[in-house]
């Protein structure tokens, strides 16, 4: 089956051509990577707690550059806050003996708490009442043309979507819906276009997300703005959700440079 990436041992990668940048085809798209980032980290957690599993609750990544469609390394995380209810954990992947994408993931522990459940976040339209949308007629690259999107354009940057990879992460993996959902968040950026790629470039060097909830199904829904600044600023925000609602909040600050 294809794949976003192959394994090629326990730390090295290599990407397939559902990778291909939207900026830069011949640069990784960061939005399958960071789900990968997530990926490593829950799967060495669950060798490391087995009997006392954490949720991954906050997934803060720093884009420190581009990577090429070329293989690299992912370390085995590294545990920066121990704990047995809350842990903090990094991981860095390198191109090239140069770190490239750095996550710091809080991990914490799962409880009851539907008695005092409340999500007062907005839903998205049923994804049957969107219209499908091909983000290829926008965007290059194979990252873009490997999902499938369902998309209302609300105002100028400003969208609601629905989008599903077709592929895994990884063959032959478990990847669960939290790495699932993650490596699909950055594409929020591109999705919600305040003005036309050929107009202005707007890349973002971070993405930050909070997920309280475990997402459900092979859908995941984008409630997206995008806001650019008088100084070169901008800033994508989303509401995550999956057919059952919001399960958490994205947030990914913009480098812009008009063309």
């Amino acid at each position: 089956m294809p794949s976003y990436f192959h394994r090629l041992s326990e730390t090295a990668f290599e990407p397939t051509e559902h990778v291909g940048g939207a900026w830069n085809e011949a640069e990784q798209h960061i939005a399958p990577v960071l789900g990968l980032l997530a990926h490593v980290v829950e799967a060495e957690h669950a060798v490391r707690r087995p009997d006392a599993l954490l949720a991954l609750s906050r997934a803060s990544y720093d884009i420190l550059g581009v990577i090429p469609m070329d293989a690299f390394e992912i370390q085995a995380p590294r545990v920066v806050r121990p704990g047995r209810t809350i842990e903090l954990v990094e991981v860095t992947l390198t191109h090239g003996g140069r770190a490239a994408v750095t996550l710091r993931a809080w991990m914490l522990q799962p409880g009851d708490t539907a008695a005092i459940a409340g999500i007062p976040l907005p839903s998205l339209p049923d994804r049957e009442t969107l219209p499908e949308w091909s983000p290829g007629d926008v965007w290059p690259g194979g990252a873009i043309r490997s999902i499938d999107a369902r998309r209302e354009a609300v105002a100028t940057g400003r969208s609601r979507c629905w989008i599903r990879p077709r592929y895994p992460l990884l063959e032959g993996e478990a990847i669960s819906s939290r790495s699932r959902m993650l490596g699909m968040a950055d594409f929020a950026n591109g999705i919600a276009t305040r003005v036309p790629p050929e107009q202005a470039l707007y890349p973002n060097v971070d993405l930050t997300a909070s997920l309280f909830r475990e997402p459900a199904g092979d859908w995941f829904g984008l409630d997206t703005s995008v806001s650019f600044g008088p100084d070169g600023v901008g800033l994508t925000e989303s509401v995550l959700s999956d057919a059952s609602g919001a399960v958490g909040t994205s947030s990914q600050t913009l480098t812009v440079r008009p063309r």
